[in-house]
């Protein structure tokens, strides 16, 4: 099966059985290509002791260090099959992960998102609210994260608004606005986990205001550590929502610049899902062995996705617990888990987080 074959299904069709065959298939192949076509990728799987025969399970895929990704420049295409860059967030001083794209790349990508998001919100274009400011997207060619992460999900959305100007200040007229243009359909909003809370929320409750978002559907990622430090859980987050604007329909997705596209929705039983286009592992500190359902560890993600980069079978600085497979209360096949935040010493580096520290 092809990348292209596996898109064409419903996105939580596949049972993890059968998934782990297909899975071996493609990054088996996906990573004998990137060994080809990248000499620093060779090098580095060389010296992991890489042997393409070797290759039983999904647990056998090498996988790099997230954090590489800031440091070397990883692309297994020409350079001028360039597409786009994109940049992770970062405060400053912090480098960057720079990612290379080729058409194919970056169509995929797209193709991923809308496959899996449609999934919970429909097919059908939203009126849209951005809980962000329009300068982020600033430069077209090299995105930063967020603004990736708002461009990507913008093309769910019609005759899209901002709620926040580029000073982060509530646009209270522009919104209240829309909400009359658009009185009695649904509505998607959209934005970053602490800056929805920080800059759109509080600022909602500080001036005594209301909006009326009860038909609305809030997508929403990134930013959790910067909430845990001030001891906002999502049960909270979501309390205050329903509480202050009516909004019953918030969904948290999980997802990085490193893996753009195949991201991992949370379904109505409030766990984070992974689609048929990627895979999640736990590992052990000690010696990165896979943990057991329950037991906490580091997270390994993977996706047969990306053609121009070696990022395909990713250890990040995440700390998560696999809660189950194909067993959901949802419905959904495959893995769910939940995330339980950054681990120690790890750089902020979620697009809400970086830029509460930047400012």
């Amino acid at each position: 099966m092809t990348y292209e074959e596996l898109l064409s299904l419903e996105p939580y069709s596949l049972s993890q059985v059968r998934k782990n065959e297909l899975f071996v298939e493609l990054l088996g192949a996906l990573t004998e290509k990137h060994r080809q076509m990248s000499y620093c990728y060779a090098d580095i799987i060389r010296t992991l002791g890489y042997d393409r025969k070797e290759f039983q399970t999904v647990q056998d895929i090498p996988f790099l260090p997230v954090r590489l990704f800031k440091h070397l420049d990883l692309m297994s295409i020409p350079k001028e099959n360039i597409f786009k860059m994109m940049t992770s967030s970062g405060t400053s001083g912090q480098q960057v992960s720079k990612i290379y794209l080729d058409k194919e790349t970056a169509s995929w990508q797209q193709k991923t998102l809308a496959k899996i998001v449609s999934s919970f919100i429909g097919t059908s274009r939203l009126p849209m609210i951005i809980l962000d400011c329009p300068s982020v997207l600033k430069n077209r060619h090299s995105f930063s994260a967020r603004g990736a992460g708002i461009l990507g999900f913008s093309m769910f959305g019609r005759k899209s608004i901002y709620a926040l100007d580029d000073n982060m200040d509530l646009q209270y007229e522009v919104v209240r606005d829309f909400l009359q243009e658009h009185k009695g359909e649904d509505i998607l909003l959209f934005g970053f986990t602490f800056m929805v809370w920080k800059y759109f929320l509080q600022a909602v409750k500080d001036r005594n205001l209301f909006f009326d978002l009860s038909n609305g559907f809030l997508l929403h990622g990134g930013g959790w550590k910067k909430l845990a430090q001030e001891s906002v859980s999502n049960e909270q987050f979501r309390q205050e929502l329903a509480k202050i604007c009516g909004l019953k329909y918030v969904h948290s997705y999980y997802g990085m610049v490193e893996q753009t596209g195949p991201i991992c929705m949370e379904c109505e039983a409030g766990h984070l899902h992974v689609s048929n286009c990627s895979d999640i592992i736990m590992r052990r500190s000690r010696d990165f062995s896979p943990c057991d359902i329950g037991e906490p560890g580091i997270v390994q993600v993977l996706t047969p996705m990306p053609q121009s980069y070696p990022g395909h079978s990713l250890l990040t600085e995440d700390e998560g617990v696999l809660l189950g497979v194909d067993d959901c209360p949802c419905g959904r096949k495959g893995k769910y888990f939940k995330i339980m935040g950054r681990l120690a010493n790890a750089e902020l580096r979620g697009c809400s987080d970086t830029y509460a520290v930047g400012k």
